[in-house]
């Protein structure tokens, strides 16, 4: 008998049969065997001191900040004379975008003022004024969001919701909301209505042709 049998009944080291201590399998990369993901960053709320409009996250966080005030109502003066000045000068021929209820002053009560407003040729010119105005805005909105006053003053309207640039039915639904009723129904309160919301609302400092558009005056490079 030889001598290389062994003398005890363990297996050798070598046995491929040899049970061997347990190991954990090796990972297969699925998302269950790794570790957890890491807790959420605190909340941020963006360059406009709070959250979205209903309590989210700043919708526009990341984007440049709010363009001020004052810069806004002198870019739309700006844009109100570019088109204005024009308009004046072509209507001469036909007496003047601007009728003066009389020229002995005699008519300076309100009634008269109201009729002489709406009558004749002054309502045909509100109406081209309109259609200037409305068409001048949405395109230069639909453009890269600068009109040409905004342009100059370095501002851009964005969609308040990714920051790009309003659409083309954003655009017009924002040209019609500012310049309908200055120009056709109730200039001097609607212009007021809209500077005191440049300064007071919150937090987008939208007027309310940015409130129907869904849209904010950002500042550009």
């Amino acid at each position: 008998m030889s001598n290389d049998q062994p003398t005890s009944g363990q297996p050798p080291e070598d046995d491929p049969f040899r049970k061997k201590p347990h190991e954990p399998p090796p990972s297969s990369g699925s998302p269950y065997d790794s570790a957890p993901p890491p807790p959420p960053p605190p909340y941020d709320p963006g360059p406009y001191g709070g959250g979205g409009p209903y309590g989210g996250a700043d919708p526009l966080a990341g984007m440049p900040p709010l363009a001020e005030p004052g810069k806004r109502i002198l870019a739309r003066l700006i844009d109100f004379l570019i088109i204005s000045i024009p308009l004046y000068l072509i209507s001469l021929p036909w007496g003047g975008a601007v009728e003066m209820s009389d020229n002995n002053g005699n008519g300076s009560g309100v009634s008269d003022v109201f009729s002489q407003t709406y009558s004749g040729h002054q309502l045909v010119w509100s109406l081209i004024g309109l259609v200037v105005y409305v068409a001048y805005d949405t395109y230069f909105t639909h453009k890269d969001g600068r009109t040409l006053g905004k342009r100059l003053l370095k501002l851009r309207v964005a969609m308040l919701n990714d920051g790009r640039v309003p659409d083309t039915g954003a655009s017009f639904l924002r040209a019609v909301v500012l310049w309908l009723p200055a120009l056709l129904c109730c200039p001097c309160l609607w212009w007021l209505i809209n500077i005191v919301l440049m300064f007071t609302d919150k937090p987008y400092r939208q007027g309310l042709q940015d409130k129907a558009a869904k849209t904010v005056v950002v500042q550009s490079n």
